[in-house]
């Protein structure tokens, strides 16, 4: 489970562009960038149980918005959801394509439509087994690959180890000088950048994870055992992937960018370079040769390949389960809600190529990118939260609410853009305050809305509502829905690389109007009493887990350290080496952890492969 989510939460962006922000603004933008990433993906093992608890047979996060909200409350989510992916998955295809095109010279159109092409080709042939397959190869290559580059680059001789790395930034201290730092410090933690960008971060990733039907389904589809684990484990490791390769590969572009080394020297890198994320291409070429950016090559495409295979298949899941078969044809079977599944997820692949052609020729880039997301995906957060955890929250509330903070939030960001820069552009809405505000405006105004209207027309809602959800089984199936979700799997997923043998229609029921032959006492929670209480504990750890995790990685770890203070030369190498150790964590939590705790399961795999071997041998 956590080798799943981790890949599924491990972007090219975190890797490329927390090496730009440490160029840019010193030590501490790697951190604000790793505790940006973390609390998030705690938060969903909280929100995962819960839903385990209150909408056991569910799919998606679709299904119980549409029961409680009705038609007109699921087709505003799906639309939210749809923003949430279309955008973040273009923000991984400009990313990659830019890089691309940086280091081999391929013409951008031509990156920009291959690198989604080849993902659509293979998650469109080998389906949800194919992402479940690869997962584990591409987050075991590509953690591999950034513990080598680290170690490579930090042990090269123009960079000269912890001591030689320490020792150059602080002879360039006169040379560098980062406004907003303490002292114009590149080590220094009082950066006022690096934490604006961390507070629209976080707000970025809260939306992309709590909004990303993707994230919902790994919680409906794993077993009530491994799902806080595996979660908490995948916030923990993922830390690694910003602090570690950031500190160390973009510190050491300032170190060796004044040397004849440096492939621009003497010049330093234009904006539009480090804009698009050619602080570690550039690295590793001065260092290693033009041969060795090979390795960044590889690092994209194994990002790249499990992410965006992610997000095709949470959104054929919403077109093929939660649009087709609601909505167009509710007695759908496997073979056409297959069909259908492979359409959407063709019909995405050209949708994010198209629009992330358009933002390239509009001139954004992956920075812009980072604050264009939290402004435009951030509004449905409160309300899909409150929709779960809170039984006052209204219809009318959560539908109204999240579409006027959508509004208010791209108003305030263009508006700010505008009467502080001048102009509304790529430059000026690239700017951080306008992000900030814009993203705390979509982000809060739903939430104080969705209280108001609710409020206003009171309501509450029975949450055993939501165990009508089973009724839209499909009872001609062989395998029961209550069976499927006690093992913690769902038994009819549109991304479900199935066939039904069966030439029977689905036997579908209106979830918005469920049969009431049946009243709410007489709904029975299939989860026996021993296993509530095994929930409830499970429960229990998450929040704990989210409580210290919230401390340590944004109160403190973080803020003490925001003083007039640089850096020691003991305390830099300190700093550099837990960097390095939490790589080994995360290959160790996602890669080699994964592997014994299901050696038993491998074993029976190789037993079975080698008696269907032995048998065909012998006939």
């Amino acid at each position: 489970m956590d080798l799943r989510v981790t890949c599924r939460w491990m972007w090219i962006n975190e890797s490329m562009y927390s090496t730009v922000f440490a160029y840019s603004w010193g030590i501490a933008a790697p951190v604000w960038f790793a505790s940006g990433l973390s609390f998030q993906i705690a938060l969903m093992a909280v929100l995962g149980i819960v839903a385990k608890l209150r909408v056991p047979y569910a799919h998606t996060s679709m299904e119980f918005v549409r029961i409680r909200y009705g038609n007109i409350g699921h087709i505003v989510f799906i639309f939210l959801n749809l923003i949430n992916n279309v955008f973040g998955c273009s923000a991984m295809v400009i990313t990659a394509a830019q890089l691309v095109t940086g280091i081999t010279g391929m013409h951008i159109v031509a990156a920009t439509i291959l690198i989604p092409a080849g993902v659509v080709v293979y998650t469109a042939v080998g389906g949800i087994k194919a992402t479940f397959l690869t997962d584990f190869l591409h987050t075991a290559i590509a953690l591999s690959i950034m513990i080598y580059l680290t170690l490579k680059v930090l042990t090269n001789e123009h960079v000269g180890g912890l001591g030689g790395l320490y020792d150059k930034l602080r002879a360039n201290e006169d040379r560098v000088h980062v406004e907003g730092n303490y002292m114009g410090s590149l080590l220094t933690f009082k950066s006022y950048k690096a934490a604006i960008f961390g507070v629209v971060l976080k707000v970025c990733n809260l939306a992309l994870v709590t909004m990303d039907t993707a994230f919902w389904q790994k919680s409906f589809a794993s077993d009530v055992r491994s799902t806080v684990p595996g979660y908490d484990l995948a916030s923990a490791a993922i830390i690694a992937v910003p602090w570690g390769i950031g500190t160390v590969i973009g510190l050491s572009a300032r170190a060796i960018e004044n040397t004849p080394v440096f492939v621009t020297y003497p010049e330093v890198m234009t904006a539009a370079q480090i804009n698009s994320g050619m602080v570690m291409p550039y690295v590793i070429k001065s260092l290693f040769g033009g041969s060795a950016v090979i390795a960044i090559l590889v690092l994209i495409f194994m990002d790249i390949t499990s992410t965006v295979s992610s997000s095709l298949i949470a959104v054929s899941s919403i077109v093929s389960f939660d649009f087709y078969r609601t909505y167009i044809n509710r007695d759908a079977t496997d073979r056409q809600i297959l069909t259908v599944s492979h359409a959407g997820v063709i019909g995405y692949g050209f949708v994010i190529a198209g629009w992330t052609l358009a933002m390239n020729y509009a001139g954004a880039n992956g920075n812009w990118i980072l604050y264009f997301l939290p402004v435009t995906t951030s509004s449905g957060i409160f309300p899909v939260i409150f929709t779960l955890l809170w039984s006052r929250q209204t219809r009318e509330a959560a539908i109204i609410s999240p579409l006027i903070g959508l509004a208010a939030g791209i108003a305030v960001w263009i508006g700010l853009s505008y009467s502080m820069f001048g102009e509304v552009s790529i430059a000026s809405t690239s700017e951080q305050m306008p992000a900030l505000y814009g993203s705390l405006t979509s982000l809060f105004t739903p939430a104080i809305l969705s209280i108001i209207i609710s409020f206003i027309r009171p309501q509450k809602f029975d949450f055993r509502e939501f165990l009508r959800i089973d009724l839209i089984e499909d009872k001609s199936q062989p395998a029961s829905s209550q069976a499927s979700q006690l093992n913690g799997a769902t038994s009819h997923n549109a991304e479900k690389p199935h066939t039904s043998t069966s030439k029977e229609p689905t036997q579908t029921i209106d979830i918005t109007h469920p049969s009431r032959t049946s009243s709410l006492d007489d709904l029975i929670h299939p989860f026996s009493e021993y296993q509530l209480r095994n929930i409830k504990k499970w429960l229990k750890i998450a929040i704990a887990f989210l409580i210290v995790n919230i401390l340590v990685t944004i109160i403190v770890w973080p803020l003490p350290l925001y003083r007039d203070y640089i850096f020691g030369r003991t305390f830099f190498k300190s700093w550099v080496t837990m960097s390095i150790f939490w790589q080994f964590f995360a290959l160790f939590a996602v890669v080699i952890y994964p592997l014994f705790d299901g050696r038993h399961a491998i074993a029976k795999a190789i037993r079975g492969l080698s008696g269907d071997l032995r048998g065909k041998k012998e006939q």
